[in-house]
């Protein structure tokens, strides 16, 4: 195999992983502020964590 092409596989792996990585690391911080519903049972007003 060439060595240029396994250069560019890896390097594509590397960026993809990162990818997924920064995605999950979004996902998992917390969500902090208030939550206001409104419903036909009134309204309802939350903290979230």
């Amino acid at each position: 195999m060439n060595r240029n092409l396994l250069y560019t596989i890896i390097g594509a792996l590397a960026v993809v992983v990162a990818g997924l990585a920064y995605q999950s690391y979004r996902a998992s911080q917390d969500k902090n502020g208030v939550q206001i519903n409104v419903g036909k049972d009134g309204v309802s007003i939350t903290g979230t964590k």
